[in-house]
C-alpha cells in the first residue's frame, strides 16, 4: 500500500506543476521534451549496474519502446481530441483507459475479481465519468467534426495500452530489471517526441523556452517516480484494486489541492463522484 500512496502523490504532483505551468508560449513539446530528458536522467541513476545498459534482455527493451511509443502516441492523440471533441470528453476517455490493463490482468493473467469487486470497477468507470463532467459546460464543442468521435476510443486505448505495460512487464520482466525499464522508455519518448517538437519548429517557428525545460525537470521527477512506484504496487497488490484506486486517488488529490491552493470549487456532479470512489474503494479492496 505505500507503494501506491506514493504513486499517487507523485502523480498528483506532475498534474499540480502542469496546472501551475499551462500557459506556454513556446513549442508545445518543450515540457515534455525537459519531462523525458529528466527521467532518463534519473533512470540512469537509479540504476545498479550501468553495463546492462548496453545489453538489456529482450522483454526489457520490448516493453521499454512500446511503452515509451504509447506514452507519445497517447500524448498527440489527446490533444487531437481535446480539438476535435472539447476537454472533458477526451479527459474521461483517457480516465477509462483503465480499462484496458484490467482486462489484461483479469483475462490474460488469471487476476479474478469476486462480485463485490467487479461492481466496484463498475463505480470507478460512472466515477471517472462524473468527475470529469461541469455543469456548465456540454464538452461538445468541435463534435460536428466528421470522424471526430473515432478519436475517443482512440484515446482510451493509447492511454491504456501505455498503462498496461507496467503490468505485463510486472508478469514478463525481470525484477532486477526494473529501473532499465523505465530508462528505455524514456529515452524512446524523448527520441520521439524530440522529433515532434523539430515538426513543430518546422511548422510553427516556435522554439523550445529554457522556462518550459525548467518546468519539465519539475514534472519529470514525480512522473518517473509515479511509475516506478506504481510498479512496485502491481508486484504486491492485484491490479483491478491498484488501477482504479491510483487513477481515482489521484483525481481526488488534485481536487482537494485545487480547492485549497487554486479556489477552484466542486460541483454537485463531481462531489457525487468523490461519495462513488469512496464506495468503490471500499468494495475493491
Amino acid at each position: 500500500m505505500i507503494y501506491l500512496l506514493l504513486s499517487i502523490i507523485c502523480s498528483a504532483s506532475m498534474a499540480i506543476v502542469l496546472k501551475i505551468y499551462h500557459t506556454q508560449t513556446g513549442n508545445r513539446y518543450g515540457i515534455l521534451l525537459g519531462n523525458y530528458l529528466t527521467c532518463i536522467l534519473i533512470a540512469f541513476i537509479m540504476l545498479p549496474e550501468k553495463g546492462p545498459v548496453l545489453a538489456p534482455a529482450p522483454e526489457t527493451i520490448l516493453c521499454g519502446v512500446v511503452g515509451g511509443f504509447f506514452f507519445v502516441v497517447a500524448l498527440v492523440t489527446m490533444q487531437s481530441s481535446i480539438r476535435a471533441n472539447g476537454a472533458i470528453l477526451t479527459t474521461a476517455f483517457s480516465r477509462l483507459g483503465l480499462l484496458i490493463p484490467l482486462a489484461v490482468s483479469i483475462f490474460a493473467f488469471g487476476e479474478k475479481p469476486d462480485i463485490r469487486q467487479f461492481f466496484g470497477i463498475l463505480l470507478v468507470l460512472a466515477a471517472l465519468l462524473l468527475l470529469n463532467a461541469r455543469e456548465d459546460q456540454t464538452g461538445t464543442e468541435g463534435r460536428n467534426q466528421v470522424g471526430s468521435f473515432i478519436l475517443l476510443p482512440l484515446t482510451l486505448l493509447t492511454f491504456g495500452c501505455g498503462d498496461t505495460i507496467s503490468k505485463v512487464f510486472e508478469r514478463v520482466g525481470t525484477r532486477s530489471q526494473d529501473q532499465l525499464l523505465f530508462f528505455d522508455l524514456f529515452v524512446t519518448a524523448a527520441i520521439l517526441t524530440t522529433g515532434l517538437a523539430i515538426l513543430e519548429y518546422r511548422k510553427t517557428g516556435r522554439k523550445i523556452l529554457g522556462r518550459e525545460l525548467a518546468a519539465g525537470i519539475l514534472v519529470g521527477i514525480p512522473n518517473y517516480f509515479a511509475s516506478a512506484f506504481l510498479l512496485q504496487a502491481l508486484v504486491r497488490l492485484p491490479a483491478f484494486f491498484v488501477y482504479p484506486a491510483c487513477s481515482t486517488c489521484t483525481i481526488l488529490l488534485v481536487m482537494a489541492v485545487s480547492a485549497l491552493f487554486f479556489r477552484e470549487r466542486p460541483t454537485k456532479r463531481q462531489y457525487a463522484g468523490v461519495g462513488m470512489i469512496l464506495l468503490a474503494l471500499v468494495l475493491l479492496s
